[in-house]
C-alpha cells in the first residue's frame, strides 16, 4: 500500500512528464501502469487525492474479552472454545489470552470421563518424560544432536533408523510419522531453533536502516552513527556496533569484533549485496570484495551473499535489525550523544538487554540458546585477530600521490600513469606494482594538510630542491668568483628568511650548469654594473643574448687599440747598439 505522499508524487511526475508512464516507474520504481492511471483518474475526477482509510478491525475488544472470559470460565480448551463461539482462530484466541491473562494458559487441571481428577505431575517430571522419549529404542536426544552436524538431516537419519527396525524385525514408522514425533519433541523440550537453522552454520549481517545522531559539542553540527548488526540464525543471539560510516574499514572491524563477541565463527557468512561485500551479483556470477575476501579467508568462513531483492535469504538479519532499530536505536530517541564513544557506549548497554530478553513464544533467551544450542558448534577463533586492511585501485597521478582517503602518500616517481594496488591498515599504507611492494608509509591518524613523502620516491630535480641550504649555496657562490657571491648573498639576505632566496639560488646554479662559471661570473658582474638589485631574470637574458661575451671582446679591442697608439715600444739594448738587435 502506498502512502498519500508516495500517490501525490507519482501523479504530480505524470503530469510534469506528458504523461509518459515509463518516465515515472523509471523514475520511482514504482506503481503499475494500470494503477497509475486510477490515480490520474481520481486526480482529474477531484482535483486530489483521498488517503485511504486503515482497515477497520476484524474483531472488536468487547467480543476479544468476551472470548477469554469463556476460556477461563468454562474450563475449556483452544480448540473448543473457538467452536462454541465460533471464533477466532486457536492462534489468534491465544494471542489474545497473553495479552489479558496468560496464566489462564498454564492450568491445566483436567477431568476424566468419570469426573476423576487425574494424576499432576509436575513441570520437571513432565519435562524430564518427554526429554527421556524414544522411537523404537533411539532416543530423541540422540537425533536432536544428530542433527547439529553438518549434512545430517532428518531423511538420512529415518533411513538409517528404518534398516536398524528391519535388523532387528521391528515395524518402522513412516518418514512423516518419524518427523512428526521429532518435531513434536522438539516443541515441547523447548529445542526448536535447530529445527530450520543448523548450530554453528551461519552468521547474517547487515547494516540498520536508522541512524543514530550524535551532536557536535562545540557547533551544534549534527552527524550520523549507522548500526552493524550480526546475528546467529539458530540462536537468534546478536552483535550491534555503531560506526562513524558505512565504508569497508569498519565493515571489516564490525566483523572481527562479531567474531570475538560470539567467541567463535561459523561456517558460511551471508551478507547484504552492498558494495563493502559484493562488487557484482548476478543470476550467473558472484565478485566478492576483495578485502572482505582476504577476512573469510583468514578465518576459514565462506562468503554467501543474499540474492538480490531476496530478503528471504537473511531473514534472521532482517528480523534482528528491526528487533534492533526499536530496543536500541528507538529506545535511545531522547538521549543526546556528543562522540561515537558515548553512543556505543550506550548500544552495548541495550544489546545485553536485547540478549537478555525473554523469547515471547517459547522459554529462555538469546544468550540461553546461544549458550545451550549453539556455542558448542562454533568454529575455534584465530590465535590473533584479523587485521582489517582495505584493498583499492589506484592510478598514480602527476604528482605521484596515492590517497587513503583522507590523506596522501608518495610512490616512485616512475609509475606515473600506472595502476596499483593499495593495501590500507589501521598502522599502515602500502603500494603494490604487479604483486610487489614498492611503498610502505606509516598511516596518518588525523587529517594533515601536507602529503607524507619519501626522498627516494622523488625525481634528482626534485631531491635536489629538497636538500637545498643556505651554506651549500655560499660555498658554490665562492668558486663560481666573487660577483656571483654577491648576488648569491643578495638572494639570501632579501627576504625574511633565507629559505626565500632558495629558489633563485637554484635558479643561478642552473644558468651556472648551462653557460659555464665563467660566463655566469660575467654576467653577474653585468648587473652588478647596472644596479643594486640583482635578479635572475637580468642575469638569465645577459647571458641569452651573449652580452657578457660581447662585453669581454669589447674590453680585448679596446686593449689592443690603446697598443697600437702607440707604435712599437723598444727596449735599451736596440738603442744601446745603435739601433739594432743583436
Amino acid at each position: 500500500m502506498y502512502s498519500l505522499e508516495q500517490r501525490t508524487d507519482a501523479v504530480q511526475l505524470f503530469i510534469e512528464s506528458g504523461f509518459n508512464e515509463n518516465a515515472v516507474i523509471r523514475n520511482l520504481g514504482y506503481p503499475s501502469p494500470n494503477t497509475l492511471r486510477a490515480w490520474y483518474r481520481e486526480y482529474q475526477a477531484n482535483r486530489t487525492l483521498h488517503a485511504k482509510s486503515l482497515p477497520k478491525p476484524r474483531y472488536t475488544e468487547q467480543q476479544k474479552k468476551k472470548a477469554v472470559e469463556y476460556f477461563a470460565k468454562h474450563n475449556l480448551s483452544l480448540k473448543q472454545t473457538c467452536l462454541s463461539l465460533g471464533y477466532p482462530t486457536h492462534g489468534l484466541l491465544r494471542q489474545w489470552i497473553i495479552e489479558m491473562s496468560p496464566e489462564l494458559l498454564n492450568r491445566r487441571k483436567k477431568t476424566c470421563v468419570q469426573k476423576k481428577s487425574l494424576v499432576i505431575y509436575s513441570k520437571e517430571e513432565k519435562l524430564a518424560a518427554v526429554e527421556s522419549m524414544v522411537i523404537n529404542g533411539i532416543p530423541l536426544q540422540y537425533i536432536h544432536r544428530e542433527l547439529a552436524k553438518p549434512g545430517v538431516t532428518l531423511t538420512l537419519l529415518w533411513e538409517e533408523y528404518r534398516s536398524k527396525c528391519y535388523e532387528t524385525g521391528k515395524t518402522p514408522y513412516m518418514s512423516t510419522q518419524f518427523g512428526d514425533k521429532y518435531r513434536k519433541w522438539a516443541r515441547v523440550t523447548k529445542a526448536t531453533m535447530r529445527i530450520q537453522h543448523k548450530p554453528g552454520d551461519a552468521i547474517q549481517v547487515d547494516w540498520a536502516g536508522d541512524t543514530i545522531p550524535i551532536y557536535d559539542s562545540v557547533t551544534g553540527q549534527q552527524s550520523s552513527a549507522y548500526l552493524f548488526v550480526a546475528v546467529l540464525p539458530c540462536s537468534y543471539y546478536a552483535y550491534t556496533e555503531a560506526c562513524a560510516d558505512m565504508k569497508t574499514e569498519n565493515w571489516l572491524n564490525c566483523h572481527v569484533h562479531a567474531f570475538n563477541y560470539f567467541g567463535g565463527v561459523t561456517r558460511l557468512l551471508i551478507p547484504d549485496n552492498c558494495k563493502t561485500a559484493t562488487s557484482s551479483n548476478t543470476r550467473y556470477d558472484t565478485v566478492l570484495n576483495r578485502s572482505y575476501q582476504k577476512l573469510a579467508d583468514y578465518y576459514g568462513t565462506a562468503i554467501v551473499p543474499a540474492r538480490v531483492r531476496r530478503p528471504k535469504d537473511k531473514s534472521s538479519a532482517e528480523a534482528s535489525v528491526r528487533f534492533a532499530e526499536t530496543w536500541i536505536i528507538a529506545a535511545l530517541r531522547d538521549r543526546k550523544f556528543f562522540s561515537l564513544q558515548e553512543v556505543n557506549e550506550a548500544v552495548a548497554e541495550k544489546l545485553e538487554e536485547l540478549n537478555g530478553r525473554e523469547f515471547q513464544q517459547r522459554t529462555g533467551t538469546r544468550r540461553s540458546a546461544y549458550l545451550e544450542e549453539e556455542q558448542p558448534y562454533m568454529l575455534p577463533l584465530p590465535a590473533t585477530p584479523f587485521e582489517s586492511a582495505v584493498w583499492s585501485v589506484a592510478k598514480v597521478p602527476s604528482d605521484y600521490l596515492v590517497s587513503d582517503g583522507r590523506n596522501k602518500y608518495s610512490v616512485p616517481y616512475n609509475l606515473i600513469g600506472e595502476k596499483v594496488d593499495v593495501r590500507v591498515t589501521k598502522n599502515l599504507v602500502e603500494v603494490y606494482y604487479h604483486g610487489s611492494r614498492v611503498a610502505s608509509h606509516r598511516r596518518l591518524q588525523t587529517l594533515q594538510r601536507d602529503p607524507l613523502v619519501k626522498l627516494e620516491h622523488m625525481p634528482e630535480p626534485h631531491q635536489k630542491y629538497l636538500t637545498y641550504n643556505e651554506d651549500d649555496f655560499k660555498v658554490w657562490a665562492i668558486s663560481v668568483g666573487p660577483m656571483t657571491e654577491h648576488v648569491v648573498d643578495f638572494f639570501l639576505e632579501s627576504g625574511k628568511a633565507p629559505e626565500q632566496g632558495y629558489k633563485a639560488c637554484a635558479s643561478l646554479t642552473k644558468l651556472g650548469e648551462r653557460y659555464g662559471k665563467e660566463r655566469l661570473e660575467s654576467a653577474c658582474a653585468r648587473v652588478h654594473a647596472y644596479g643594486t638589485t640583482p635578479s635572475i631574470r637580468n642575469s638569465s637574458s645577459i647571458l641569452k643574448s651573449k652580452q657578457d661575451v660581447k662585453a669581454k671582446t669589447s674590453t680585448a679591442q679596446e686593449q689592443s687599440s690603446n697598443t697600437a697608439r702607440y707604435g712599437i715600444t723598444r727596449g735599451a739594448s736596440y738603442f744601446a747598439n745603435g739601433g739594432e738587435y743583436k
